[in-house]
Formats: structure tokens, sequence, C-alpha cells
């Protein structure tokens, strides 16, 4: 490996992979990074080797011998997609405990969960007093087992335990923001976060804001620059420093830096459709049972996405150094160009 770190990384397509893929090849330590990831375009595969020396395998995430000899030949292992993934998380894993097995070498697993995995069922009706504190590992312990993401979550912790592997979960809130780096600029990468604009894409249907229930409760969002810096301050610690940075139960990182309830959210879109001049108020209306499975697939997931309380306090990054610099305000006052981002796109 001419003493190259061996990275895997999956997502690189996606709105968060591609953010992170693109801080591991402008790192100060990028000479020293061998970077593989796995991408379905044959076409995008072409690009991220040409243009950004990436070697790219095709393939997806159902090609589990595959992805498990890749796991078993890289040291530090990003994956970015698919928080609730048990057969692949488990083909992960399998490759990482044969890497241990083989060469005796601990590898690092930096997997993408979400503070999701918090949410009640408030429906929009209330606000929450319950809050999660990342540094807080028995709260941590104690989320619930059917909860979004957790099944995955526990296999990853309980491998650490296990000892062939040091597990590090990152857990994004809300992620706002248009990403405009290289990656996206190639074409490789996607743009755009998922909860905002769905709301937007809804609002703009039915010609007016919409909210789960009356829009009281809250969650946290982050920036994607700064998700994006969390994951690399979690990596430099656990690669240069590995007793310092907290792993398995005791690396659940949430990513969050301001909170909002969702009917500011929803305000603020309809706000921006009265000034396009394609609603006359910008007051959200309630969803009913049938738009949220028009819009959200489902009720439940309605409910779990955009009206549940989901609050989180991530004091363990910014102990590691990780500074976001963005606010709910900044989440705010984003909304405007995804708006237009999505208006442009129907066109």
């Amino acid at each position: 490996m001419s003493g190259k770190t061996p990275i895997f990384l999956t997502g690189a397509t996606g709105y968060i992979g591609g953010s992170v893929l693109i801080r591991l090849l402008e790192h100060p330590s990028a000479e020293t990074f061998d970077i593989t990831v796995l991408v379905r375009s044959a076409e995008k595969a072409k690009i991220l080797e040409t243009q950004f020396g990436v070697k790219a395998v095709v393939g997806t995430h159902q090609d589990l011998d595959k992805i498990e000899s890749l796991v078993e030949n890289a040291h530090v292992v990003f994956h970015l997609p698919d928080p609730d993934d048990v057969a692949l998380i488990n083909a992960i894993l399998r490759g990482m405990r044969k890497r241990h097995a083989q060469l005796g070498d601990l590898p690092i697993l930096i997997h993408t969960s979400g503070t999701g995995t918090l949410a009640d069922d408030a429906r929009g009706l209330y606000i929450s007093d319950t809050i999660y504190d990342d540094l807080n590992v028995e709260q941590i312990k104690s989320i619930r087992p059917n909860a979004q993401h957790r099944a995955v979550d526990v296999l990853i912790a309980e491998a650490d335990a296990e000892g062939y592997v040091r597990t590090y979960i990152v857990l994004p809130a809300l992620i706002y923001g248009i990403a405009t780096h290289a990656l996206v600029r190639a074409g490789v990468s996607n743009a755009h976060s998922i909860q905002i604009p769905a709301l937007i894409r809804a609002a703009l249907d039915r010609k007016q804001a919409g909210m789960v229930g009356q829009g009281k409760a809250l969650w946290p969002d982050v920036h994607i620059d700064d998700i994006a810096d969390l994951y690399i301050t979690v990596f430099d610690v656990a690669v240069r420093d590995p007793d310092v940075a907290g792993h398995g139960w005791n690396g659940f990182y949430l990513g969050e830096s301001g909170e909002h309830t969702w009917y500011q959210v929803s305000k603020t879109i309809g706000q921006v459709l009265v000034d396009h001049g394609i609603s006359g108020d910008p007051e959200p209306t309630p969803f009913t049972p049938e738009e949220l499975v028009k819009y959200f697939t489902s009720e439940e997931l309605a409910y779990s996405a955009w009206g549940s309380n989901s609050r989180a306090c991530g004091r363990r990054g910014r102990a590691l150094g990780w500074k976001p610099r963005h606010t709910a305000e900044d989440m705010l006052a984003s909304i405007p160009l995804e708006v237009e981002a999505l208006m442009q796109r129907q066109k």
C-alpha cells in the first residue's frame, strides 16, 4: 500500500457522502490517503477516477460479497447512506472482522445514523422537554429498541465492544444548504437535502405551505458544511489519537447547531410562495391524512420526519474541536434559495 491509509467510502454520489469525500480529497493529508468508493453509475465512476483520482468500483448495496471484500482492504470505512440496512452493515462488519483477524489491524468505522432515532410521536401537537446529550451514555443507551436507525446503531456499538473495530456514529440533525462543491459541479454528487425540499415540493403542489399537526414540535438543524466538518473532526482524532475520541457506546456524535419548530420552517416556505405570487397566504395549514400519504409516502413517516420532537445536544463533537458556524436563523434564511432551486427544476 506504499504506506498510504486505505479508505473505503459508501455514498459518494449522495448529499452527505459527496460533501465528506470532497473534504478528504482536500484534506491536508490527502496525499497519504488511498480512497476507494462504491457507486452504481459507471459514468460517475469514470468521472471520479479521471477527474478526482479516486478508485471507483461499480456496484450496489446489494453486492454484499463485493462490499465485504472492499471493507476488508480498508483501515477506515465511511458508511454514509442507508442508516437502516441491516444486511449491508453486517457485510461491512464481517469485512472489518476479517481484516482484524488477518492483520491484527483495528479498523475504524464512521457510520451515519440520524437524530430521527430520537423522534417521539408528537404529530406536531406539542414541544417535548426531553433533550438527548451525546455525553450522557446511559441516555443514549436508553433510546427505544424500535426507534428509527436503532437496530443498525446497536449492531455497530456491539461490534466495537467485541474489540475488532472502533466505531463512531455521527447522527446528523435536519441538514440544510445547497451543496456547491466540485463533486456537485462535476455531476457526481447530489446538491440537496431531504426534509426541507419535501415540504417545499408539497407546498408548491398544494399552492400553500403545509405542516404536520400544528407544527409545534422541535427538531435540531445543521448546515451541510458543518456536518461534513464533524465527520472529518471525528476522523482526524480517531486516526491520530484513538484514545481521545470516544467510540462504541461512547462514540455517538450528535450533529446539531440550532433548533427550530416545524411551524417556523413551513411559515418561511409560505412567505416565499407569497413573494412569488404562488400563494395568497403565508400561514401553513395542517396536511390532511391523504396529503401525508401523497407527499411523504405514509402517515407514519410523515409523523416521524416532519411532526416529531427530536431534541439534541452535540457536546461530544465540540469536545473534539468541532466548531459549527451556522445557526437556526441561517437555516430559515436558506429556504428561499431552496424554493427557487426547486421551482427551476420543475420548469
